[in-house]
């Protein structure tokens, strides 16, 4: 019975390392989709600016064209 007993400590330790490994590479896979995200609100936040500046570019030449005044 001892030995039983000495040979589930090794495994029992094993797991907890696996274990450990598995929330590793998940912490790691949530930090790459967060890094992901991060990059895309930024693309999105520059798209967004990009198409308020056209759209107020635009807004402005049609108030200042006058060519359906004459």
């Amino acid at each position: 019975m001892v030995s039983d007993i000495d040979d589930n400590f090794p495994d029992e330790a094993n797991e907890s390392s696996s274990d450990e490994g598995i929330d590793n590479s998940s912490l790691n896979g949530s930090s790459l989709a967060e890094k992901h995200a991060q990059e895309q609100a930024q693309k999105n936040l520059l798209a967004r600016k990009r198409i308020d500046e056209l759209r107020e570019k635009k807004r402005l030449k049609d108030l200042l064209d006058d060519s359906e005044d004459w």
